[in-house]
């Protein structure tokens, strides 16, 4: 035990922790900004419902896509320079987001047009966070020695959830306060700390002699090899539909819970049950799934978040929607871990790196799709129709048609390597 822990205190270096303290506040400055964003659209913006959903899904999405291509860019510059280009990029973009409205920015609004502009604004943090995830990660494995480096690993995560959590609680505990775009310099002034950290207190962690990034040509080379994949690209398209039914806790909840539950409910606060039930009950669920093959532990994680959004359909309140996001994030731990599991194997011999780098983009896709679908439902069911229960039926809906889709790509066109019995 002893030699166990002298191990994990000399095994890490300062840079492994000081990425890692970063990624908890740039996690908290996301999450505090996505959890308060739709409602800051549609109420203090005056976007619709549908325009709101639709820029939150830009928002959520264009991260996961350009995390892509910032491992390529944080390699050539260097994980210092990149982390501290991307908080700075952040730190204005935060800025720029709480500002859409403000009178300084009145010129560009009498000659952008206004959902341009708010989607352009929208865009610009996901340049930071591309830069921050594959430099915190390539920090992790640089500046831990092998004995600790799956520990590493498990501190990252658990950072990425500390700051997912706290995100939202702190969005609601201000937004009962002060006003929406408070949230906004809160999300900034916490990244622009982080800046000064990484300037003041990061030192670049020494690549082995064998490491080699990938250059934006070769991602350039590597997204075409996954396309020319069918069997993959089909997978990521069909498992895409996941993220559309598990965004929409951002997307629409919010906007739905004010709108048509109680309008002095803190929405921004319900958004703390996923990442903390992850916290808590991760392992435990590990443990009972860990015998279940990796594609059916991602068929069943989808099928309980799909079914998850049926108790906020069948009764309107808010410990309706909180138990809703108790099982979405059921579903979350039951796939999560699986998935990568089976990307990793779907991979030709030889490119699991590179098949890897893509795992993200049905997250990014989700969100995209997300925003646009929520928010045509909430236009429809909420303005239309008035039967706003209904949106949940089709959200639903979709995710069960998802899990069939899954399945069906299990049993009938996964490469026969895969098979599992």
């Amino acid at each position: 035990m002893i030699s166990r822990w002298n191990e994990i205190r000399s095994g890490f270096q300062l840079p492994f922790w000081v990425a890692n303290g970063t990624e908890m506040f740039e996690r908290l400055s996301y999450y505090a900004v996505f959890s308060t964003l739709a409602r800051y659209l549609n109420e203090s913006l005056g976007f619709s419902t549908s325009q709101a959903a639709g820029l939150s899904g830009i928002f959520g999405g264009a991260v996961w896509v350009m995390a892509i291509f910032g491992g390529a860019f944080a390699d050539r510059i260097g994980f210092r320079r990149a982390l501290s280009t991307a908080y700075f990029i952040l730190t204005c973009a935060y800025v720029l987001v709480g500002s859409i409205g403000a009178p300084w920015l009145a010129p560009v609004r009498s000659v952008v047009p206004f959902g341009l502009l708010a989607g352009v604004i929208l865009f610009l943090p996901a340049l930071g966070v591309a830069l921050v995830k594959p430099s915190v990660v390539g920090t992790t494995a640089r500046a831990s020695s092998q004995s600790v480096r799956s520990l590493g690993y498990a501190i990252y995560y658990t950072m990425v959830n500390v700051g997912s959590t706290f995100g939202p609680f702190l969005a609601g505990w201000m937004n009962a306060r002060l006003r929406p775009e408070s949230v906004f310099l809160l999300a900034a002034l916490s990244v622009f700390l982080m800046f000064v950290a990484v300037l003041v207190l990061f030192k670049e962690p020494r690549a082995d002699a064998s490491e080699r990034g990938a250059s934006l040509a070769q991602v350039g080379r590597n997204f075409l090899t996954v396309l020319r994949n069918g069997r993959f690209v089909l997978f990521l398209l069909i498992f895409s539909g996941y993220w559309v039914v598990y965004w929409q806790q951002y997307l629409i909840l919010p906007i739905y819970v004010h709108d048509y539950v109680d309008p002095n409910a803190n929405t921004a606060m319900l958004l703390i049950t996923d990442p903390l039930v992850v916290i808590l009950f991760t392992v435990a669920v590990s443990a009972l799934t860990r015998n279940v093959p990796a594609m059916r532990a991602i068929v069943l994680g989808t099928l309980v978040t799909s079914l998850a959004w049926l108790v906020i359909a069948v009764r309107a309140s808010t410990l309706a929607a909180v138990c809703s996001l108790i099982l979405v994030a059921i579903g979350e731990i039951a796939q999560a871990p699986r998935y990568y599991e089976y990307i990793s194997r779907l991979a030709p011999p030889g490119q699991q790196g590179t098949y890897m780098g893509f795992a993200f983009l049905p997250i990014g896709i989700g969100s995209l799709i997300g925003g646009w679908f929520g928010g045509a439902l909430l236009h429809h069911f909420g303005e239309v129709t008035h039967q706003p229960a209904q949106i949940w039926f089709v959200v639903t809906g979709a995710g069960v048609l998802t899990t069939v889709l899954l399945w069906l790509y299990d049993a009938f066109v996964q490469p026969a390597a895969l098979k599992e019995n």
